[in-house]
């Protein structure tokens, strides 16, 4: 975290002299919102549009709830594409359709993982509706599943999923700068579903409700050899230090997960979507004798350069069947609505 994010999260006292530029940027946020649902425009065919999005800067863990929700629509004979920003990459041009060649400087981690993961269909533009536009003139979808886009109000959209960080909560509840939300928190009484990623530790009337997911490890598993090792007991000799790197909005809770091995560990944190290169190993000083332990979106930007003592962590993440039955459901309706 950097010197802001800390004192959002700390909730320190000083941030009070924030708190005008806070409503100044709340009102903004506002008139641009009625002015992006007044420039609304029908995509190029009536589909059913799904957000994937959050109210708070930093990762809350999107990007595993979209793969699973886009796996789980596939395994129900839907057939959903994808749509993101593409943060952390640069294309020479957009719209960009994602292919698992795709060069992650062009089109960015998140993207690829989704790719790889779940082999939907996927495009990236920093304008969702050109990139949906250009989804929809590619493949033949018929449910998209935006990446991130809740503030995105140009982009009409038929249902809305909020993911909030179980952990760090909404820091100290205010707007930016103030604090880390874009909305406040009354935006959740508007959205679909609220999804809370690991346990709350101060329970909210605005989380009731909400429908508790969490990311379980299940395998380290090497870059170079592809060798899978179980989490649990001790992958590693005893002895070994973990070297952590992570490039996520919360490697905190990265850090936990790795805390449960039986090793020291010390952390090695990067800015969210850091584009890695090997220089940054060298030049932190990691072991190349000691093992390194990174996340699977971080992965794919390690792959080019990876030694033998780099691993990445695979997780599962757990959702109540109840609510993945009420989203497909839901998902099939609209889609049938949308093709009527």
């Amino acid at each position: 975290m950097n010197f802001l994010e800390l004192a959002w999260y700390k909730k320190s006292r000083w941030l009070i002299l924030l708190w005008l530029v806070s409503v100044v940027f709340q009102l903004l946020a506002r008139l641009r919102r009625r002015q992006q649902e007044r420039n609304r425009r029908p995509p190029s065919r009536q589909i059913a549009v799904v957000i994937i999005g959050n109210i708070a800067v930093g990762g809350t863990g999107k990007t595993p709830l979209l793969a699973t929700l886009a796996n789980q629509l596939r395994a129900n004979g839907l057939t959903p594409g994808i749509i993101s920003r593409g943060y952390g990459g640069k294309s020479a041009s957009y719209p960009l359709l994602v292919a698992t060649n795709c060069k992650v400087a062009e089109c960015g981690d998140e993207a690829l993982l989704l790719v790889e993961k779940t082999g939907c269909p996927l495009v990236i533009d920093p304008d969702r509706v050109a990139a949906l536009d250009h989804l929809l003139a590619k493949s033949d979808v018929d449910v998209v599943l935006s990446d991130d886009g809740l503030q995105h109000y140009r982009l009409a959209r038929q249902l809305e999923v909020c993911v909030i960080d179980g952990q760090r909560l909404f820091g100290n509840g205010m707007c930016l700068p103030a604090g880390p939300l874009r909305e406040p928190i009354s935006r959740l009484k508007q959205v679909d579903f609220v999804v809370v990623n690991g346990a709350d530790s101060a329970p909210l009337d605005n989380l009731s409700g909400a429908i508790p997911m969490r990311l379980e490890p299940k395998f380290l598993i090497n870059l170079v050899t592809g060798e899978k090792r179980p989490f649990g007991g001790a992958p590693f000799n005893i002895g070994n230090t973990l070297q952590a790197v992570s490039a996520i909005g919360n490697p905190q809770r990265f850090y936990d997960l790795l805390e449960k091995l039986p090793y020291p560990m010390q952390p090695f944190s990067f800015p969210d979507h850091h584009l890695f290169t090997d220089e940054d190993f060298q030049s932190r000083g990691i072991d190349e004798h000691q093992p390194v332990v990174m996340t699977e979106k971080d992965a794919v930007k390690c792959r080019s350069f990876a030694r033998n003592n780099y691993w990445y962590l695979s997780t599962e993440l757990v959702l109540p069947a109840e609510f993945l039955n009420d989203f497909v459901s839901k998902i099939k309706v609209l889609a049938k609505d949308s093709s009527s």
